[in-house]
C-alpha cells in the first residue's frame, strides 16, 4: 500500500474515531442525566410520601414473609426503588393476602357487585383497593423507574469509558499521521 493511500485511509479512520467518540461522550452525558433525573424523581416523590419501615425489633418484622426482607431497611424511611420493592412485595403484599382470606380487589369487587349491601365486602374492597394501588405505584412508578434509572447509569459509565478508549485511538491515529510525513 502506497504512503498516500495509508495516510488516506488513516485520516478516514481518525475522522470516524472523532465522530464516535463525540458520539460516546453525547450518549454517555444523556445516559447520566437520565440517571439523574429519574434517581433525584424517585427519591424526591417517595419522601413525600413519608413511609417508614417498621422499627428493629417490631413485631411487624417478626412475619416470616416479612422480616428476613425488610430487616435490613428497619426504621428507615422508604427513598429508593429497592427499598419500594421490599415494601410493596414483602409489607404491603403480605398484609393484603391476609384481607378477604388471600382474594384481590378484583375477585372482592365482583362479590360486592352481588352483594351490595354486604358491609364486610365493603371494607375489604375499599382496604384491597388501596392497599393493590399503592403497590402498584411503589413497584410501577418507584421501582420500575429506579431500574430504569440504574440501566442509564450503567450505559453512561460504559459510554464514558469506551469513548476514553475512542479518544486514546484517536490521539494514536493523529500520531500516526504525523509519522506518515516523515
Amino acid at each position: 500500500m502506497s504512503k498516500n493511500n495509508r495516510k488516506t485511509i488513516d485520516k478516514i479512520l481518525t475522522s470516524i474515531g472523532i465522530i464516535a467518540t463525540i458520539a460516546l461522550l453525547v450518549i454517555g452525558g444523556l445516559s447520566w442525566w437520565a440517571y439523574s433525573f429519574t434517581s433525584s424523581n424517585v427519591h424526591n416523590e417517595l419522601a413525600s410520601q413519608k413511609i417508614y419501615f417498621p422499627p428493629k425489633g417490631s413485631p411487624e418484622l417478626k412475619n416470616a414473609n416479612i422480616g428476613p426482607f425488610l430487616n435490613k431497611y428497619a426504621g428507615q424511611q422508604l427513598l429508593t426503588g429497592p427499598q419500594a420493592k421490599a415494601y410493596a412485595d414483602h409489607f404491603i403484599a403480605v398484609h393484603l393476602s391476609e384481607v378477604a382470606n388471600g382474594k384481590t380487589y378484583s375477585e372482592v369487587s365482583s362479590e360486592l357487585q352481588a352483594n351490595p349491601n354486604n358491609a364486610k365486602l365493603k371494607a375489604e374492597s375499599q382496604t384491597l383497593f388501596q392497599g393493590e394501588t399503592l403497590r402498584g405505584l411503589l413497584l410501577g412508578d418507584a421501582y420500575a423507574f429506579s431500574t430504569v434509572g440504574m440501566i442509564a447509569k450503567i450505559t453512561a459509565i460504559v459510554c464514558f469509558i469506551a469513548g476514553g478508549l475512542m479518544l486514546i485511538l484517536v490521539l494514536l491515529g493523529f500520531w500516526h499521521l504525523t509519522t506518515l510525513d516523515n
